[in-house]
């Protein structure tokens, strides 16, 4: 069960996704809305996500915890959209024969979603204020608040009255000719 929604997560659900009767220890983790962030007050978080790659990064990171730990069962959900306090926006449930091997695999879990899954937090503050929180970053790092943690690695956009660039015109022999002189293996040496 890898599942991205817009509703409030079914942890019942979850659990009985990974249920086995070869499991001797089911693991149930929820990332939820807490008040305080160091000293700043949470009103609410917002999630974005790219979510056909998010879907596709959730389901690699299961497939990959339930080979590295041997699962018995793996199930992923993240939700999207405006959440208050105490609210879960994450939850992983897995199952395992032993209870170690399944606490290993939850925490390796929500470590790697929180790097590798293009999921975005926006933290809205208590005092009216709000800023995007790149995974990995805490927030206030050193960045413009404002800017949405998904543009960060884009290159600059082009204002939309200005015309795209020609493209490239090359000969198709040139472009050889280029790749060829510029490879190591073309001049003898290795």
């Amino acid at each position: 069960m890898i599942e991205i929604t817009h509703d409030e997560i079914d942890t019942g659900a979850l659990l009985r996704a990974v249920e086995s009767n070869l499991a001797g220890a089911a693991v149930l983790f929820l990332g939820t809305t807490r008040e305080m962030t160091g000293d700043r007050r949470t009103r609410s978080l917002v999630y974005e996500a790219y979510e056909a790659m998010a879907h596709k990064k959730m389901t690699q990171l299961a497939e990959e915890a339930t080979r590295r730990w041997s699962l018995t069962g793996c199930a992923i959900v993240h939700r999207l959209g405006e959440l208050g306090l105490r609210e879960a926006s994450v939850a992983i449930a897995v199952s395992s024969p032993h209870r170690q091997v399944a606490f290993e695999a939850g925490k390796w879990l929500i470590d790697t979603l929180k790097e590798v899954v293009p999921i975005w937090k926006q933290e809205n503050w208590a005092d009216g204020t709000c800023e995007w929180v790149h995974p990995g970053q805490p927030p206030s790092a050193t960045r413009d608040p404002a800017v949405h943690p998904a543009t960060l690695d884009a290159p600059p956009r082009r204002p939309a009255t200005e015309a795209p660039p020609p493209p490239m015109q090359a000969e198709p022999s040139s472009l050889h000719a280029d790749s060829q002189a510029n490879h190591p293996s073309s001049s003898g040496e290795s």
